[in-house]
């Protein structure tokens, strides 16, 4: 689905801010934070956070927080399970399935925190 059709499908003006948001998160390959793209685009920080929280709230993006307070965004089409390192902050995406079922609950995203291959060594 294009991007514009994905905007508007979910009843949001499609604005030029919006689908550059949209192609960077759509083309990363690991959840991004405000730090990770603000040289990539020319809104302000305000104007950024507005626009990822009308996509979390519309489905498209999906949002967590790690441990260094950051916020990170993926798109909702590419959720699978996250490891955060308690030391060096580094969030990578892992492979493995990791799924379990809870009683009466929907598990949208498994954040996983420990200590990352590099700070092991």
């Amino acid at each position: 689905m294009k991007l514009e059709e994905l905007i508007k499908n979910k009843k949001l003006k499609f604005t030029p801010a919006r689908q550059m948001l949209l192609e960077i998160f759509s083309k990363a390959s690991q959840p991004l934070a405000y730090e990770d793209i603000k040289s990539q685009i020319t809104m302000d920080k305000a104007t950024f956070y507005r626009n990822v929280t009308t996509f979390e709230a519309s489905g498209i993006l999906n949002g967590f927080e790690s441990n260094d307070k950051k916020r990170y965004y993926e798109m909702t089409d590419k959720q699978h399970a996250h490891f955060i390192c308690s030391e060096c902050h580094n969030v990578e995406c892992l492979d493995e399935e990791l799924q379990f079922t809870l009683k009466d609950y929907k598990v949208d995203n498994i954040i996983v925190y420990g200590v990352c291959k590099k700070c092991c060594a």
